[in-house]
């Protein structure tokens, strides 16, 4: 038996802990809040900093939207969902840094549940949380996947394994046969070990996000960078948008569904260059980024 309400208030409850751990994390900036209503059912929390001391643009959403019934996206592979009434609960967040040197970071974590006639209702839990670096650091990457594989460990052995290569196979620009950053985690219709345990592992996810994301933020935001390193992370964020409009399933049930459009693309970047045939200078610092965009074992099989 799921427990919306409980999804529900953990879920506006990690948008607060989230938004207060960045703003204390930029030191200047601040969310600014729009609350909406969406004409189908439901609404949410949209909650945007811009031009922070470290944060040139971060969005943090929280949604609890609800319809008669399913777009294509979603009833594509669900079939039996199709003229279900739904209701899907969730915090999404991407965060992009002012400086080169900080990674680009998303996480999300949701709760879907829909009632076909005749039938008991069908819920289940997704989420995770990616980093897509511009001048990847070993020890950031380490630290990123050290702490998915911990707060993995209480769900099972593989747990992470699992997981990790979930979201190596999800975010991935397979028009440009790369990965979109180094990984993390990625799971979706999570249900088999009961509501309980698949809601404690998605806590554990959403608590998880600051403790990955921020010290390696504190480790990097001072670097020093020039207009080089800046042009080639406006260059990079283009594969973000074009993860983002071409790839993502989220982004797809979002506008198909009719959501909050503002909400739903406040995960593209500020500011963003496409170049026609780029390529880096073989050998610097910029080239070195193509190592690390493809799936690997970043703990060294610890």
């Amino acid at each position: 038996m799921s427990d919306f309400n409980a999804v529900h208030a953990f879920l506006r409850d990690l948008q607060d802990r989230i938004c207060a751990g960045l703003e204390a994390a930029d030191g200047g900036g601040r969310f600014q809040q729009d609350e909406w209503t969406r004409p189908e059912g439901g609404g949410g929390r949209s909650r945007v900093m811009k031009e922070g001391a470290v944060f040139e643009q971060a969005g943090v959403g929280f949604s609890d939207v609800s319809g008669a019934t399913l777009p294509p996206s979603a009833t594509a592979h669900r079939p039996e969902l199709a003229g279900a009434p739904w209701r899907a609960v969730g915090v999404s967040l991407v965060i992009h840094p002012r400086n080169p040197h900080v990674p680009t970071s998303h996480a999300n974590v949701r709760f879907f549940e829909a009632r076909p006639e005749g039938r008991d209702p069908i819920w289940w839990f997704g989420g995770g949380f990616d980093l897509t670096p511009f001048y990847p650091v070993d020890e950031d990457v380490r630290h990123w996947h050290e702490v998915a594989r911990d707060l993995c460990a209480p769900f099972g052995e593989t747990r992470y394994a699992e997981h990790k290569a979930w979201c190596d196979k999800y975010f991935f620009l397979r028009h440009r046969n790369e990965a979109r950053g180094v990984g993390g985690l990625f799971y979706d219709d999570l249900h088999a070990d009961g509501f309980e345990r698949c809601f404690d592992y998605t806590r554990a996810v959403g608590n998880g996000f600051l403790n990955a994301y921020l010290p390696i933020v504190a480790r990097r935001k001072d670097t020093p960078y020039g207009e080089r390193e800046r042009e080639f992370q406006l260059y990079r964020r283009g594969r973000y948008v074009e993860f983002n409009l071409v790839w993502d399933r989220g982004t797809l049930f979002g506008l198909q569904s009719g959501g909050r459009t503002e909400s739903i693309l406040m995960s593209l970047p500020p500011r963003v260059r496409f170049e026609y045939a780029y390529a880096p200078e073989a050998g610097s610092a910029e080239a070195r980024l193509s190592e690390y965009l493809r799936a690997r074992d970043w703990l060294g099989g610890k």
